[in-house]
């Protein structure tokens, strides 16, 4: 169902969303609360025939996934900018690319890691790449803030846009959070505006304390509809951490038109 011209359509990202039930289940939570689209960090745990018919069963479509981390206890967040860990980044793109083939999701997140280097990045980014030829499947790279991840090896949406524009190809974009960009560079409209032809996807959470998006420093109605006018036209993925429950703190979502829209889809 098409939602007013008034609307902003939300993608609930799984990966910090109704964590406390199965992944196939926080699907359909995500089609009650009103989203339009989900997301999800690591679903590699559930089998993807549950969460491909979750899927169809509720009508929303997975956006994207992220390949997985490496060993999260000992510090890893990522593992493709790393030199020496390059045989372990191509196993995790190959978990991703057949899993979001699977399930039919649009986009894989490329984890960079801590650190690394711009060469191992490119030849991670290339493999990606070759091994979803043929897909119209998105391959994703994501500038996040050092105060979250300290040394994170991508942190500005000016170095992803340099690094998109060096391999120049079509599949390889962008993924804008206003939240990692408001923490790490400021002005979120004006890193938006400067690199937009770059951008694939946009998600948002409330700064600097990544709670729901009706808290801190940023007017996200306004703020959205905003980057809407210059010119993206995908869902916007709510990426944060509730204060509680995570049905308790959708109020937030009444701002946005939304919440009772998808009710006879």
């Amino acid at each position: 169902m098409m939602h007013p011209a008034a609307a902003i359509p939300l993608s609930a990202n799984l990966g910090f969303l109704w964590t406390d039930r199965p992944l196939p289940d926080r699907i359909r939570a995500a089609a009650s609360a009103g989203f339009d689209a989900v997301e999800c960090h690591f679903p590699y745990d559930t089998h993807p025939d549950e969460v491909r018919a979750a899927l169809q069963e509720t009508g929303l479509p997975l956006l994207g996934l992220n390949t997985r981390p490496g060993d999260a206890a000992a510090g890893d967040f990522g593992l493709a900018a790393l030199p020496d860990r390059a045989e372990e980044a191509r196993a995790a793109i190959d978990q991703a690319t057949d899993y979001a083939a699977a399930v039919g999701c649009g986009a894989i997140h490329v984890m960079a890691g801590r650190g690394g280097t711009d060469v191992a990045f490119a030849d991670a980014l290339a493999y990606a790449l070759d091994r979803t030829q043929g897909s119209d499947r998105t391959i994703l790279i994501e500038p996040i803030n050092t105060h979250d991840v300290p040394d994170y090896f991508l942190n500005t949406p000016t170095q992803a846009a340099e690094i998109i524009a060096r391999i120049g190809h079509p599949r390889l974009r962008m993924m804008f959070d206003c939240y990692h960009v408001a923490r790490q560079t400021g002005d979120i409209l004006a890193q938006f505006t400067t690199h937009r032809a770059w951008v694939a996807h946009v998600q948002f959470a409330g700064v600097p304390d990544r709670a729901e998006p009706d808290t801190g420093q940023v007017d996200y109605p306004d703020l959205l509809r905003r980057i809407r006018d210059a010119g993206y036209a995908g869902p916007f993925g709510a990426e944060y951490r509730p204060r509680g429950a995570t049905d308790d703190g959708l109020a937030w979502m009444e701002a946005y038109d939304v919440g009772s829209s998808r009710q006879d889809k």
